[in-house]
């Protein structure tokens, strides 16, 4: 099992970055709580990382933090919900964040993410409620601000990528679509024009 990598940070296109770790490149897959605390490319990152075996693919997944991992592995246990939509918990809010909707009840705020609908909101509260309360949420970094922006993460628009990584969290294209243009972009990167994306839908 692979638990923490260190390594230099080759590619960012979220949801996915790839590390070299003394000559290999790991291809990760990683929520944008973990997106916004990264160094920029060429600097070197530590992050610890749950390996997913499946019959058809070995997926390799890294956090920028033991209380994200900590929280997806949780979130795995739940019947029902896969990486995919663990992911887009953990990108659409922070640990505190779920906690206060598990804790409140709150079914209306996790049927706003992509994928999570009425019954599935209703079963996270239910099986989650008991596995939070024997988490540590102390060193969480989801609600950390974002770092400086990389200039060399693509060369792409900054708007073309933050839609590309909504689409791959699960956000219908025209969805994705909608919530970019509801962010005023002018001058800011794709992680954090996804930010301001996925704060609106959790703030409505």
């Amino acid at each position: 099992m692979i638990g923490r990598l260190r390594g230099e940070i080759i590619t960012k296109q979220p949801p996915h970055l790839m590390l070299d770790v003394q000559g290999v490149g790991y291809e990760i897959e990683a929520p944008m709580s973990t997106f916004y605390n990264l160094p920029e490319v060429g600097q070197t990152t530590m992050l610890h990382t749950h390996l997913l075996v499946r019959e058809d693919a070995q997926i390799l997944f890294g956090f920028a933090s033991e209380s994200e991992r900590l929280l997806f592995r949780t979130l795995l246990k739940v019947n029902g919900v896969g990486a995919k939509m663990a992911l887009v918990i953990l990108s659409g809010m922070s640990l505190d964040e779920f906690s206060l909707c598990v804790q409140s009840d709150d079914v209306n705020a996790l049927v706003r993410l992509p994928g999570i609908g009425k019954k599935t909101a209703e079963r996270l509260i239910i099986e989650m409620r008991d596995r939070l309360d024997k988490m540590d949420t102390a060193s969480v970094t989801g609600v950390t601000q974002p770092v400086k922006q990389d200039a060399l993460l693509s060369q792409a628009s900054p708007v073309a990528d933050a839609v590309s990584a909504l689409i791959a969290l699960g956000y219908k294209p025209n969805d994705a679509s909608r919530l970019v243009r509801g962010v005023d972009a002018e001058g800011l990167g794709s992680e954090q024009i996804i930010r301001a994306a996925l704060q609106s839908v959790t703030s409505k």
